[in-house]
């Protein structure tokens, strides 16, 4: 029988997460099956632990439940407990191993995939939930020069920033925001039900690249805000699809070429 993986969420039909892990498989001769599993927005922790009893091998954790997934794991990888938060979980003697594949595969997907350096810019983070908690540790190890944090609810933008305890991180409320910034990246999941996060049109330039962590067939409302106050803008295939491999890497001991199923991904047949 194959090992089993898959991607719990609520919602979760629309992730391609399967079609993603899919073709990983195959160009690495893995053997492996990879599905969406949709768990209680109250049930998280009983529904990992009946994949664990259904022998899964692993699951990647996906909004609203990556603070759960850090909560409920048994063993944590640094860089999830710097971020407080879990989007990769592999099951291994009975054991839940958390690890968190969210801001590597960010940082791959501006400095590879976008062609931007990180070095010495300022970044502004929307959201200061765990999508949020997962990115910063990386991209300051990328070389951003700032983060600010910005969030509807200043205390817990605040909490985040304590967890750093780094000066070249800080907060503030979205109505705070006066400037442009280097690159922006909406980890909110706004998106999500067509929303806007109430970023101010002040941070936004020509130069920047603004990032939706979310990703649809049509650009979302925040990459069509940033578009229309000049900025360039990416959406969150490309963060999916290294954040993917990153994970692959660490369940299968292989590490896959994103080139192929990204470009597929992005200009379907």
């Amino acid at each position: 029988m194959n090992d089993r993986y898959c991607v719990i969420g609520n919602p979760i039909a629309h992730s391609k997460s399967p079609d993603i892990h899919a073709a990983f498989a195959a160009q690495t001769g893995q053997a492996l099956t990879y599905q969406r599993e949709l768990a209680p927005l109250n049930g998280f922790e009983a529904h990992v632990h009946g994949l664990l009893r259904a022998g899964f091998r692993g699951a990647n954790v996906t909004v609203p439940f990556k603070l759960d997934a850090a909560r409920i794991a048994t063993r944590l990888s640094a860089r999830a407990r710097a971020a407080g938060a879990v989007n990769t979980l592999s099951f291994v003697d009975g054991a839940i191993l958390g690890d968190n594949t969210d801001g590597p595969g960010l940082v791959a997907d501006i400095v590879h995939n976008a062609g931007v350096s990180l070095s010495g810019k300022r970044v502004l983070l929307l959201g200061a939930g765990g999508a949020a908690r997962g990115v910063v540790l990386p991209l300051l190890e990328a070389g951003a020069a700032s983060i600010v944090v910005a969030n509807r609810t200043r205390a817990t933008a605040d909490a985040l920033v304590a967890t750093f305890a780094d000066a070249r991180v800080s907060a503030c409320e979205y109505g705070d925001i006066v400037q442009a910034f280097d690159v922006i990246v909406n980890a909110t999941s706004a998106s999500l039900s067509g929303a806007l996060p109430p970023v101010p049109a002040a941070a936004f330039a020509a130069a920047t690249l603004a990032l939706d962590m979310m990703y649809a067939a049509q650009p979302t409302p925040f990459m069509a805000f940033a578009a229309g106050h000049g900025a360039q803008v990416r959406d969150g295939l490309g963060m999916l699809v290294e954040q993917a491999a990153e994970a692959f890497a660490l369940w299968r001991g292989v590490r896959p070429d994103t080139t192929d199923i990204l470009h597929l991904l992005r200009h379907p047949a």
